[in-house]
This record gives structure tokens, sequence and C-alpha cells, in this order.
């Protein structure tokens, strides 16, 4: 067996000489100080290597278009097996390739490793490190949830104020007229075929050039003799690698990765935050207002890129050993309290509400549930302002009751006769006629019948694309021909699991002309404004 197994592998190596490069790289000539150090590189490919196969198992479910993109993003979580497990090695493989690529750099930089002949390699690593953010970047968009969103739309913001530049880069970022399906369609092209491309080609140059240079001795090497790189080195590297792997397993099953409310360009209250990543840059922002804030969020960072590509030039002395490179210490030591204290600013600084949202379970949320009639009466709960003397749900005493625990209990004759005159129903209640027509007051009605103390923190939370799209569906009366959630006529189907059986632009196209998709069809046109459209649209979306 090992004959023919010997007789293989010699074919592969005359033809390929695969098996002379792989030997080639094991018993590479290292120099004695080679050590623990050292394996920072080596974890940094894996872990370029882990996003890459995470990312090509997700993109087997995932839909590349807004709205789609969220309900694909649940169907891999809640019904795809181990498609949880996969998204949270994707999502926390980006963030411990962060601070791997971070970490390997600061080794370079303390051992000095830059020098020269290696510039190149030093400048190839800070090319790297900025793919790596952008892989970030582009990537926290593509959940399509109200946190990608709204911290996408500040983001597009500040690349619009580079000088001179910033129309052309919002065209480029299709976000000229705000975040949409171009910005969207830019950033999975960027995330998933140009930035992974760049990277493989920057990491064989990289490779290829610490080859080529070797790596930098310590000068207390002297004369000692070289080492190969296995058996030694290569057993750390292994160790290195497995140990960041079975912290990324651990985190990918101990912390659910947040997926948010759909994206709700009209939820103008959302306070954005970025990836912890980039939570130093976004405290930088705050001591830069008015006319400085491009000085911070373009002039800034640009001179902090231009500065890492000179330090090779700026430091042309001989290497000296570690304990001697005290300015290099203080200089990078510097620079990680400040980025450590600006990112426990930002923490700090978030607010409660941003900092406890709940995060979307996967699968459906409770609202969904409901009919478009009980979603509507919340929205008409929402416009008439009962939150002024009601709670849904607990909070600070207000002059009348707490919906969630007393609501539920009343008939609808009740609650219809209490909206019209409060204090025939209650005497000394103070409470206005709800002056509304008698439809209107027939969805508060089942809106409030529906609400318990069990589910009222999960309906005062319906999104407001959903309160929306359910008042459209709800004064264009598609209940005469559809149901959802039981209520409604069989004239049409029911609109449950829409979302499972046609694309967001099948279901804008089939309102605007029925007619295209069955001549026969008598359902009228619905040719919304873009805002009513997305809202409804997102709503079916959202029905189980």
């Amino acid at each position: 067996m090992r004959a023919v197994l010997g007789r293989i592998l010699d074919w592969v190596d005359d033809r390929t000489q695969f098996v002379t490069v792989v030997k080639n790289i094991l018993y590479e000539d290292i120099p004695a100080s080679s050590g623990w150090h050292q394996v920072f590189g080596s974890v940094a490919l894996f872990l370029f290597l882990v996003e890459a196969f995470t990312g090509v198992l997700l993109a087997f479910n995932y839909a590349p278009q807004p709205n789609d993109a969220y309900y694909s993003l649940q169907y891999i979580i809640s019904q795809v097996t181990a498609g949880r497990l996969i998204r949270g090695l994707h999502h926390w493989g980006a963030s411990l390739m962060v601070v791997v690529v971070v970490l390997h750099m600061l080794q370079v930089a303390l051992w000095g490793a830059y020098k020269k002949p290696r510039e190149a390699t030093w400048i190839l690593g800070v090319f790297l490190l900025l793919l790596v953010l952008g892989f970030g970047f582009t990537g926290y968009l593509l959940p399509w949830d109200n946190r990608a969103y709204w911290a996408t739309v500040v983001a597009v913001e500040l690349a619009k104020l580079t000088p001179m530049v910033g129309d052309y880069l919002a065209q480029l970022l299709g976000s000229s007229h705000g975040v949409g399906v171009a910005t969207f369609s830019r950033f999975y092209t960027l995330h998933v075929v140009i930035f992974p491309a760049l990277t493989a080609l920057l990491m064989v140059l990289h490779v290829y050039l610490v080859r080529k240079h070797g790596i930098t001795p310590h000068p207390e090497d002297g004369n000692n003799p070289k080492k190969k790189f296995y058996p030694g080195q290569a057993f750390k590297d292994l160790m290195a690698i497995f140990t960041v792997f079975v912290i990324l397993f651990v985190l990918a099953l101990a912390i659910e990765v947040p997926l948010e409310q759909l994206a709700d360009p009209t939820d103008s209250s959302y306070v954005p935050r970025p990836e912890w990543y980039f939570l130093f840059f976004f405290q930088i922002l705050k001591f830069f207002d008015g006319s400085l804030e491009v000085f911070g969020a373009i002039i800034l960072p640009t001179l902090a890129i231009i500065a890492l590509m000179a330090v090779p030039f700026l430091d042309r002395g001989q290497v000296k050993r570690l304990r001697e490179r005290t300015i290099a210490f203080g200089i990078v030591g510097v620079a990680l309290t400040g980025w450590v204290s600006l990112t426990a600013a930002a923490v700090m600084t978030t607010p409660r509400q941003v900092r406890s949202l709940e995060t979307i379970p996967p699968g459906v949320a409770s609202w969904t549930y409901l009919t478009p009639a009980e979603v509507a009466g919340r929205a008409y709960y929402q416009r008439e302002k009962c939150s002024s003397c009601h709670n849904l749900s607990e909070g600070d005493p207000k002059i009348g009751p707490t919906l969630a625990t007393s609501s539920h209990h009343k008939s609808s004759e009740w609650l219809l006769e209490h909206f019209n005159n409060s204090s025939d129903i209650v005497p000394g209640r103070i409470m206005p006629a709800v002056a509304i027509p008698d439809v209107e007051l027939n969805c508060l009605a089942a809106f409030l019948r529906k609400l318990s103390a069990d589910n009222a923190r999960a309906l005062e939370a319906i999104p407001s694309y959903a309160l929306r799209g359910a008042l459209i569906y709800q004064q264009n009366q598609c209940s005469s021909c559809h149901k959802v959630n039981g209520a409604g006529e069989q004239q049409g189907p029911s609109l449950n699991g829409l979302a499972q059986r046609r694309t967001t632009k099948w279901m804008i196209d089939h309102l605007r002309n029925p007619q295209i998709f069955n001549s026969k069809s008598i359902m009228p046109a619905y040719d919304f404004p873009k805002v009513e459209m997305d809202a409804i649209v997102a709503y079916l979306n959202a029905l189980p």
C-alpha cells in the first residue's frame, strides 16, 4: 500500500511539483528565535478559510436582496440544519479575524520585523487589515435588520463627506438617494466577490514575500544554527489554530448573533451602533462637530493609514533586541490605551434602550399571528395617543389602568361602548370619546381583546412597517378576498407564508398589475407610493 501511495505521489509531483512545494514549506529554515509569537499569521490564514467556507454554506440558503435577505436569514437560523451554528461561526470568526490580524501587526511592530528588506511585506499587511475591516463594513448590511440598515446609513453619509469625491463614492456605493436595493447589491458584490478575490491575491503575495525574505531573526540569534519549520514551529501553529477554533466554536454555540426586526427606513428613533471594532471611530467622531466632522471622519483616518504604511520608512535603524525597543512599546501602548478607552467610552454611553434591545427570536415574532385588523388596532392606539393615559404593559403609573391586565377581560361590546361614552360605563371616568369611524373602533377593540400580560411587550414593539402595512391592508379591504391568520374571505389565496412562495419583486409587480400574472384576475391594481408599497410588502413578507 505504501508503495502504491508513493507512486501516486511521485506521479503528482512529476506533473505539478505539489509534493516538492509542500516539502519545501515544511522543511524551510527559520531563525532559532522563532516561536509562539509568530503563530498569528497562520491563525489569520485559518480564520480567512473559515470565513470563506461558512460564507459559502450560508450562500446556499441566503437570498441576496433586501427583505428577502432578512427572511432567508431567519430561515437559516430556525430551519436549516446547524444554520445557527454556521452563522455564529461566520459572525464571530470575523471578529476574531480582526483581533488576530491586529495582534499580528502589533507583533511585527514590536519586533521591528518591517525593516529593510521587508517594507513591502508590511505595506501588504496594512492593505490586508483594511480588507478585513472592509469585510466587516460590507457584511454588516447583509442581514437587512434595523441594526444593519441604520448603521450603514450613518456610514455612507460619512463617506459623502470625502472632499471632492464624496458624491462619486455615494454613486459607487449606490447610496446617492439613500440606502436601498442598489446599496445592498453593491455591498453584497464587494463582500462575496471583490474582497475575497483581493484578499486571496494579497495573502499569496504576502506569504511569497515572507518566504522570500524569511522570518526576521533576533539580534541575539547571532551564529545560532537555524531550525526547520517542521515539526517544532508547525506544532505551535497547529496548537494556536486549534485553540482559536475552540474559542470560536464556543462563541458560536453560547452567544446568539443579534437579529433585530426587519429594516425599517421610517424608524427615525432608532439609535445606530456599529460593530464593536468600529466603536472607537464612532467615539472619535463625537469630538468633531459641524465643519470639523470631515476632519474626524475622513482626514484623520486617512492620515492614520498613511502613517501605518510609512512606519518602515520612518524607522530605518538596525533591528534591536526586544527589550531595547522602548519607543515602539511606548507608541503601541499609547495606541492600545486609546483604542480601549474610546471603545469603552462608546459602550458606556450607548443608550440603555439600544444596549438592552431584545433580539427578535428565530422563527416568527408573536405579533405576526395577529389578524390585520388587530395590528391596525395597535396603529390606531398609537395614532390616538392612548398611551398618554394608559400603559400597554407595566410602567410608570398613569391616569388610566394598565390595558394588558384589564382590557382582554372585557367584551368587544363593552369596549365599543366605553370608547363612545366612558362615563356611562364607568361613572366618574373623564376619558373623552374616541372620535374615529366604527370600523377603526372595531380594530382598536380587537387589538385590546388580544392584549394580555404575556404578550404585551411583544405587541408593544410591533415594528412601524407592520403598523403601516396593516393599515393599508385594512383601508383597501384586502380581507374581502384574502385570509391572513384565519381572518378574511377565500375568494383569493391565503397570504400566510407568501414570502416562501413569492419574491419581493413579484409582490410589487403583482400589486401594480395583477392581470400580468392572471388575465382573469378581478383584483384591482394598487400602485402605492414607494413608502406605502415598501410597508405593505414588508408586512406580507413577515406573515408566518
